[in-house]
């Protein structure tokens, strides 16, 4: 199965709009990127694919990247340097946890919007939302 079709059409409008909730009230950005085999160590390509989205070209460095590999049975999420200096260490490990029950149940697109969301209220506390604020990523899901 190709990763972009690992989701339903309504299943990724879920997916954007948990994002758009999440960056409402925050600087912050955060995005998802899926694909179907993950080729060496998860958090070393989930940094590569950081890099290539230019999430690291954030004003405030405050981006997040959820990355799924569905056939490695895989996920990663990548935060930028603002906010891993901000959040708790063992923050992204709660978060993933969660994930993780979720995805265990085949619960994909319920586990990716309860991560999102609880990124979203760590951004939101420690990257609040500005006037001049602008949406410097997209929403969309990429995919490989």
């Amino acid at each position: 199965m190709s990763a972009e079709i690992f989701f339903s059409t309504a299943q990724k409008e879920q997916i954007k709009t948990a994002i758009y909730l999440a960056e409402l009230n925050t600087s912050g950005e955060i995005r998802v990127h899926i694909e179907k085999k993950c080729d060496g160590d998860v958090i070393k390509v989930a940094e590569k694919v950081f890099a290539k989205l230019k999430m690291h070209e954030t004003k405030l460095r405050n981006g997040i990247l959820f990355y799924l590999a569905i056939e490695s049975r895989v996920f990663s999420i990548y935060g930028d340097q603002g906010i891993n200096e901000k959040v708790p260490s063992d923050f992204w490990n709660e978060i993933a946890s969660l994930m993780e029950g979720n995805f265990r149940k085949s619960a994909f697109t319920e586990g990716l919007v309860e991560g999102i969301t609880l990124s979203g209220i760590q951004l939101k506390q420690h990257f609040p939302y500005a006037g001049d604020d602008a949406n410097e990523l997209s929403n969309e899901i990429s995919f490989k």
